[in-house]
């Protein structure tokens, strides 16, 4: 009989084979080639920016946290729990300082039974208080995928048309307990034309696969601590929206912060909005930023009034969420031996030792690798460009 040809296993369609890439140098090292693989990693993000297409810059987005007894599995140090809620208290920091006028909810699954953390809201320290408080939690049963979408799915129902409605599943168990058919829900959240996104800590489950791919979210599985930091890193940036979506003006409000003179007699202490919402003890103060429209204070922007409703941020908001829009380009990389300019780097004046640098097209200034990662990432405009352009100005 004739040999069959090898053919790829099915379950090895996506797997990088990564003992082939390693090759010795001439010393025997491997070092060489470890140093490749990371530095293409630094680069790889770059590289996957949308450019010029529509984003949801107004962002909803409920997290639902497995609270099952799968979260107490040691894979990941200390357990899958607490590193869940450490990398948490990071993404949730880096979702708002990049998506300033969106707003986060969280929610836990266990014992069969979704409950809510934390409401849907744009304040950063209640929902870090919340992922702090989570760590005395205790795993138990199994979760529900059912009434965990049903909770974020009857809030997420009434969010404007022209907002993003997200969900992300932080999913450890292999097994979920459902009161009614799970594929009926999916088909209402696909109509409602909310994202389920899954991030799974165990081993890939069919119905997380059919959730994600209906409602155009993503499925992916972390191999260890460092791809699970990335896969939550994924999800910072605003995806693109549908063409179905609708387009909408927005009624913003800018309120000044406005702090009272002790000595002025007609200042009128107040309590803020939020303290009262929270049930926490109420402090009159005579500052705070006060609505344009209804007059109701708040201590912090952004914010959306819970008097009329008015979404009230300051202009540093938009402007930060400007750059999606219009991301920076990627620099050219050019080898560093065939450069012929200056070996410093314009960002940090440090001398050049990477195998490559990195040329800003428009002001032809250099970077090393660090610096292009810190325009990219946190800057996202070139400081050589923005000092010519300053120059050009005074001038």
């Amino acid at each position: 009989m004739e040999e069959e040809p090898e053919r790829t296993k099915r379950w090895e369609g996506g797997y990088e084979r990564t003992w082939e890439i390693l090759k010795e140098d001439e010393s025997g090292s491997l070092r060489p080639t470890i140093e490749s693989i990371l530095f293409k990693a630094k680069r790889k993000r770059l590289y996957e920016h949308h450019g010029q297409v529509r984003l949801g810059m107004m962002r909803h987005l409920y997290v639902v946290i497995d609270g099952s007894r799968a979260m107490e599995d040691q894979d990941l140090k200390p357990n899958r729990l607490t590193c869940t809620l450490k990398l948490l208290e990071y993404f949730v920091e880096e979702y708002f300082d990049q998506n300033p006028i969106s707003q986060l909810g969280l929610i836990v699954s266990k014992s069969k039974r979704a409950e809510k953390m934390t409401e849907l809201s744009g304040n950063t320290k209640k929902h870090l208080t919340a992922l702090k408080k989570a760590v005395d939690m205790n795993c138990s049963g199994e979760p529900s995928l059912y009434n965990a979408l049903n909770l974020a799915m009857q809030t997420l129902k009434h969010m404007p048309a022209h907002t993003s409605r997200e969900v992300l599943i932080v999913f450890s168990s292999l097994t979920t307990c459902d009161p009614a058919n799970i594929y009926d829900l999916i088909k209402c959240l696909k109509a409602g034309k909310i994202r389920v996104s899954i991030i799974g800590l165990s081993a890939e489950v069919r119905v997380c696969t059919v959730l994600a791919r209906e409602t155009g979210g993503t499925y992916h599985v972390i191999l260890d601590e460092s791809h699970y930091k990335e896969l939550l890193m994924h999800h910072v940036r605003p995806l693109p929206t549908s063409s179905s979506s609708e387009c909408s003006l927005i009624r913003m409000g800018f309120p000044q912060h406005y702090i009272a003179s002790l000595s002025d007699q007609d200042a009128k202490p107040s309590f803020s909005m939020v303290q009262l919402e929270n049930n926490s003890e109420p402090s009159l103060s005579l500052g705070g930023y006060f609505c344009p429209q209804c007059r109701a204070k708040y201590c912090e922007l952004p914010v959306e009034c819970k008097i009329c409703g008015l979404t009230l941020v300051s202009a540093p908001h938009l402007a930060r969420s400007y750059h999606h829009l219009f991301p920076l380009d990627a620099f050219q990389e050019v080898p560093l031996a065939e450069y012929q300019g200056e070996r410093c780097c314009q960002g940090c004046q440090g001398e050049m030792k990477d195998q490559n640098v990195y040329v800003c097209k428009v002001c032809q200034n250099v970077f090393c690798v660090d610096c292009d990662l810190f325009i990219h990432d946190c800057l996202h405009c070139c400081p050589g460009c923005v000092h010519r352009n300053s120059t050009a100005t005074s001038a």
